[in-house]
């Protein structure tokens, strides 16, 4: 059974349980980032789904880019084999491009998602 940490808190939201079962994916859901690195202590995902908000303002005062900075750079050496894939909203897709320039990505999906662009995007990046 392979394992996937999302980081997803938009009302949109990408909830796929019965293709994650499917795929014999189990998913791990957290609230924060906090949240999401005390469990990287304990266990590794094969799969990470975080969705990006640019940093608008200087809450990220140039040493991020978005919200998954932070958590992205925590995975890199934890979890290296970790396959990435971010959601966004459309409003987003003009900066998507400065995260990709920082991290290895394996998939960008925008809002609204389906179970078709998911399955395609968790079986691209499970072989």
């Amino acid at each position: 059974m392979s394992l996937l940490y999302t980081l997803v808190n938009s009302p949109l939201d990408c909830r796929f349980p019965d293709l994650y079962r499917e795929l014999g994916i189990e998913e791990e859901r957290f609230d924060s980032a906090r949240n999401l690195h005390q469990a990287l202590k304990q266990w590794r995902p094969d799969y990470f789904i975080g969705e990006f908000v640019y940093g608008w303002g200087n809450n990220y005062a140039g040493a991020n880019v978005s919200n998954l900075d932070v958590t992205l750079r925590t995975l890199q050496p934890i979890a290296p084999q970790t396959k990435l894939i971010i959601v966004m909203r459309p409003s987003e897709e003009a900066h998507i491009g400065k995260l990709l320039e920082l991290f290895k990505v394996h998939a960008v999906l925008t809002y609204p998602i389906g179970e078709p662009a998911m399955r395609e995007a968790l079986q691209a990046v499970g072989g």
